[in-house]
């Protein structure tokens, strides 16, 4: 008996992209439970909690200093994992869905954007570097684009993402190109610089440096339209309500994206051949191998998913 009334400290591991999908189900917790007293250890991504009206508090980077004596002694740490939620891998939730299962136990329900309360220097900086964007490229629209997933890897000159999440290097080209013909100001989101000299761009492509997560967030609410693949980049942009474009080839978009929300256009490239990779659950080579080809696009697909993007009904 004792050990249940302890409070709970909820460990959270992983990409960004997995903190800001389990703010609902924080949110929820704290509304719904009798715990009064929890604390979130974020082993990554702990800035997207910042300024939250009630979460900031309760949440800890894992080298907080005396974070086990002050912290960690007197509570039931819970170390979540929502891809191993029987409704996750069996494409019954999505994964906001499954901490919420996780934390709450309540079943599948609907759920609110997550809160990403940016501040007043976040939010102008984001203005600022838009519209200073916008009159360096001569541009009146703007699109932030994320092309590649976590898995990306850099090697003798090619981009390689063993988990197919990532658009193709070349489709990427080929796609800024044809933006930049609808006359968006590009705006590339990526860890990595690319050497966009090799594009055959008429525009330059904007790559700023420096930015955190959360100005980020700033620039594409600042922004007309995301485009991106199953990464940060569409949680931040459902999180601040800019309509949204994504391609998903591997994973399944009931999971990972949000296919009833108005503002997103969903491109599944791997409806029709796909398997459920079993992640952070086992590994299995066969089906990432059967993956490898499906983010290539046709061009026919690529002009698909400029027309998304434009908003024109299709067939």
């Amino acid at each position: 008996m004792e050990n249940m009334e302890r409070s709970k400290a909820f460990f959270i591991n992983g990409g960004a992209g997995r903190v800001i999908c389990s703010v609902p189900a924080f949110e929820l917790y704290e509304q719904e439970s009798t715990d009064k007293d929890f604390i979130i250890v974020c082993e990554g991504g702990t800035e997207l909690f910042k300024g939250h009206p009630t979460l900031d508090q309760r949440t800890y980077d894992i080298w907080h200093k005396n974070l086990f004596k002050d912290q960690l002694v007197n509570r039931n740490i819970v170390s979540l994992e929502p891809y191993r939620i029987w409704e996750y891998y069996n494409q019954k939730c999505s994964l906001s869905q499954a901490f919420d299962i996780e934390i709450n136990n309540k079943g599948i329900r609907d759920l609110p954007k997550p809160t990403l309360q940016l501040s007043k220097h976040e939010l102008l900086l984001g203005r600022q570097l838009t519209s200073e964007i916008k009159k360096t490229l001569n541009k009146q629209k703007i699109i932030v684009v994320q092309p590649f997933g976590r898995g990306i890897e850099h090697i003798d000159g090619s981009f390689v993402d063993s988990t197919s999440r990532s658009i193709e290097y070349a489709d990427l080209k080929s796609l800024i190109k044809k933006l930049q013909d609808k006359h968006f100001a590009v705006v590339l989101m990526s860890e990595m610089k690319l050497d966009t000299s090799t594009f055959g761009c008429k525009d330059d492509i904007a790559q700023p440096e420096n930015l955190n997560l959360r100005q980020w967030a700033a620039v594409i609410k600042q922004s007309n339209h995301f485009f991106g693949c199953d990464s940060l980049g569409q949680h931040l942009a459902y999180a601040v309500k800019c309509p949204t474009t994504v391609v998903i080839g591997s994973t399944f978009p009931i999971n990972v994206s949000y296919p009833n929300e108005k503002t997103f256009n969903i491109l599944d490239l791997g409806e029709f051949q796909r398997e459920y990779s079993p992640i952070r659950i086992t590994m299995d080579e066969r089906i990432d191998r059967k993956h490898e080809t499906i983010m290539a696009m046709t061009p026919e697909i690529q002009d698909y998913t400029i027309n998304a993007i434009l908003g024109k009904k299709q067939k």
